[in-house]
């Protein structure tokens, strides 16, 4: 029996996607968990074939989550599944450690394509995705880019390009201001800009922000 577990905060999504499996798979079982936290308890307890993350999670990023697998599951196939496009977070999730990326947009045949290669031990890269790949292959080294930043990096630049402040983000991330504040300054400097309206544009243009 193939065991996959959920780890999404939308009960509907859940729902969705636990119809689709069990349409596709004649022997399977479906575990659910709607937190990070939630998540990595079921890991020992359920001992899934494979688990689809979401990266939006109420108390932890999904790339925290997938960074607590790896040390203890690092052949565990991880399926991220997101709202985010593949040019937003593929390339760093895959990067993560990652077997697959995957819009929350995409029809549920490719869902279940995905779920097939992952549980197999392959990796699943979607023609979106494999652009990307082949975009940071190619790319010159003096392209500036967000690709160039630490997950951390990243994580406050999405956090500055929507317009909160270096307080907020310091209790939503539960860092000190200073540590906010010394991360937005090596992120101005590696991305070439000068205050926080670049890196809304900046974000803005690439679709990197809703």
């Amino acid at each position: 029996m193939r065991n996959i577990l959920l780890i999404d905060d939308h009960a509907v999504v859940r729902k969705g996607l636990k119809a689709i499996l069990e349409e596709e798979f004649d022997d399977i079982r479906v575990d659910e968990a709607e937190t990070g936290h939630e998540g990595l308890n079921l890991l020992n307890r359920s001992r899934p074939d494979a688990v689809v993350l979401d990266i939006n999670l109420p108390d932890m990023n999904g790339l925290e989550v997938l960074k607590r697998i790896r040390p203890d599951w690092p052949e565990l196939p991880v399926l991220i599944l997101s709202v985010y496009g593949e040019d937003q977070y593929g390339v760093r999730m895959m990067r993560s450690g990652a077997s697959g990326y995957l819009a929350k947009s995409s029809a549920p045949e490719h869902l279940v394509a995905a779920l097939k290669k992952v549980v197999n031990g392959q990796k699943y890269i979607s023609p979106e995705l494999a652009e990307r790949l082949a975009y940071n292959v190619y790319k010159s080294p003096e392209d500036l880019s967000v690709e160039g930043l630490s997950d951390r990096e990243y994580q406050i630049f999405r956090l500055l390009a929507t317009g909160k402040t270096v307080t907020e983000i310091s209790n939503e991330l539960n860092l000190s201001v200073k540590t906010v504040s010394t991360h937005r300054t090596h992120i101005l400097q590696k991305l070439d800009m000068h205050t926080n309206a670049d890196m809304v544009s900046y974000a803005q243009v690439r679709g990197l922000i809703d």
